[in-house]
Parts: C-alpha cells; sequence; structure tokens
C-alpha cells in the first residue's frame, strides 16, 4: 500500500476516535459506534489480521456495557435522588426525546424538565422535584465520564493489540 494512502487512512482513524469522544457531549453522534468505525478502517484497510479475537470479543462486551449504561444511569439516578417510578421511565424517555428535540442539549434539558414536572404530579415539592431532576444532570455526566473512560480504554486496547 502507498505511504500517502496509509497516512491518510491513519489520520481518519484518529479522527475517528477523536470523534467519539465529542460524542460524550454531542449526543447525536454515536461514540462507541464511531469508535468501532476506527477499528474496522483499519481492520479492513491497513491489516485485516492484526486484531485479535479476544480483541474483538473484548470491544463487543465493552459496547455491551456502554449501551446499558447509557439507558442505566439517568434511570438510576433519578431513583437515588428521590425520583418515583414514572420518573425513572419519564427519564429515559426524555433522553431520547431529547436527541430530536434540540439536540445536543436537549439530551440534558429534556429529560430534566420531563421529570420536574412528573413529580410535581405526584404532590411533590418544587423543591423534591428539582432534587429529583437534578439526578438526571448526575446521571448525565456520571454515565459521560464513564463512557469516556471506557472508550479510552477501547482505545488503548486496540493501540496494545496491533503493536502486539
Amino acid at each position: 500500500m502507498c505511504e500517502v494512502l496509509e497516512v491518510i487512512i491513519w489520520i481518519c482513524i484518529i479522527l475517528l476516535f477523536i470523534a467519539s469522544f465529542v460524542g460524550l457531549v454531542v449526543p447525536v453522534i454515536p461514540g462507541v459506534l464511531v469508535l468501532w468505525g476506527g477499528f474496522l478502517l483499519y481492520h479492513f484497510t491497513l491489516d485485516a489480521e492484526g486484531l485479535s479475537l479476544w480483541f474483538w470479543i473484548a470491544m463487543f462486551l465493552f459496547t455491551l456495557v456502554i449501551f446499558v449504561a447509557d439507558f442505566v444511569t439517568n434511570h438510576y439516578f433519578v431513583r437515588i435522588s428521590g425520583g418515583s417510578n414514572a420518573s425513572q421511565w419519564g427519564a429515559i424517555a426524555g433522553v431520547v426525546a431529547g436527541m430530536f428535540i434540540y439536540p445536543p442539549i436537549g439530551i440534558v434539558i429534556v429529560p430534566f424538565i420531563v421529570v420536574f414536572f412528573i413529580e410535581l404530579t405526584y404532590q411533590k415539592t418544587a423543591k423534591e422535584s428539582l432534587i429529583a431532576a437534578a439526578g438526571v444532570l448526575a446521571g448525565f455526566l456520571s454515565g459521560a465520564v464513564a463512557k469516556g473512560l471506557i472508550q479510552f480504554v477501547m482505545i488503548i486496547l486496540f493501540i496494545i493489540d496491533i503493536l502486539l
């Protein structure tokens, strides 16, 4: 393969890795899937045999963890901050709706508003409703940090696997 083409491919892989981290704060960018784009680009263009079976299994498992964590964190944090069952499910629905209503900050604002109003309908005070809604923010932030760490580990494992 031509050296220039190889450099271009590596630049694209690095840009995909960077874009995966942008996806942590811009939810319309599916971060972990963009990361997979970098892995697959390497596999199909530079070295089809360079990544081990263990690498692919680990990436699949990390990806599952990220997808599950995305939906569970808001649910969990609303619950521990005193939110009702309806608010826990409202937070998940708000995340999905927020992606379409006002991306990228809709993923934080819409669930916050949804949980706040659901809690008000349960005869809670504005303060109690705000605390439950704040659980959405805690869930989003902790989820973003966790996903960022997992994505970083995935990239490190990629580098280790191609070097070994």
